[in-house]
């Protein structure tokens, strides 16, 4: 990637992808056949299933998002927003179960925030065929210090970082105040790169290598990404609202 190229990510990424939110049971099926292939046939986390779809007790309650190649029309990502549990919102989200006795509740208690204004994001996959560069093929999506390449030969991470910005959207038209997620310890360092602040909330643990778990504001982060990267966010945006118009259009 040329430096101009990357000083035009709406454009670059323009003519590579496209954000499609995921809210039918059509488009959701798709999402679930893409980690069956990366969680369950590649990385072995999950078993694999007959029916080539991995899915949980809180997909029915999570907003998903998958990325598009304009190449060949064929689904490269997905993710996943999930939200609180309809009926019973203290229900506790993955990341509450899976850091129990790492949270730092003096940073932040998410039993304590209104439950409506919360959600995590996770199963961000990515297909194969986008995940070749070395090490990659053991992470689900690798978001490194080699994403971004070198000043002589920069480059970007279209795929995660779309679908991120998408699963952001979605979260701002649902009202969601604060994100948490469940990732690798250095991810906080990436995101600063996108204008991103990540607060750190509790200690580490194990779950599929080492994880600690971490807040964003919604807010904080369309006040604060990158001026290199805002074009990028209006480009997911607007294919965030078509999507969702054309899918329920009432």
């Amino acid at each position: 990637m040329f430096l101009f190229e990357l000083m035009n990510l709406a454009g670059g990424y323009r003519k590579y992808f496209e954000i499609v939110p995921a809210l039918s049971d059509e488009l959701r099926d798709e999402a679930y056949r893409i980690r069956h292939a990366v969680y369950c046939e590649e990385l072995g986390w999950e078993p694999v299933r007959p029916d080539g779809r991995e899915f949980d007790e809180y997909d029915a309650h999570s907003l998903h998002c998958l990325i598009r190649a304009k190449s060949d029309g064929r689904f490269a990502g997905c993710t996943r927003l999930v939200l609180a549990r309809p009926g019973e919102p203290h229900y506790p989200m993955p990341f509450e179960k899976t850091c129990a006795n790492v949270l730092d509740r003096s940073i932040v208690d998410p039993q304590a925030l209104p439950r409506h204004t919360i959600a995590e994001v996770s199963r961000l996959a990515v297909t194969s065929r986008y995940r070749r560069r070395k090490g990659e093929e053991h992470a689900p999506v690798a978001i490194s210090d080699d994403s971004f390449g070198n000043k002589d030969h920069p480059r970007f991470p279209y795929i995660p970082v779309a679908l991120y910005l998408g699963t952001i959207e979605m979260a701002a038209r649902s009202g969601i105040d604060t994100l948490f997620v469940l990732t690798e310890p250095r991810l906080a360092g990436h995101f600063a790169k996108l204008g991103v602040r990540v607060t750190r909330i509790g200690g580490a643990t194990e779950h599929r290598g080492t994880r600690v778990p971490s807040m964003m504001s919604v807010q904080g982060i369309l006040s604060g990404l990158n001026f290199i990267v805002r074009p990028l966010y209006r480009a997911v945006a607007a294919e965030v609202e078509s999507g969702m118009k054309e899918q329920f259009p009432h």
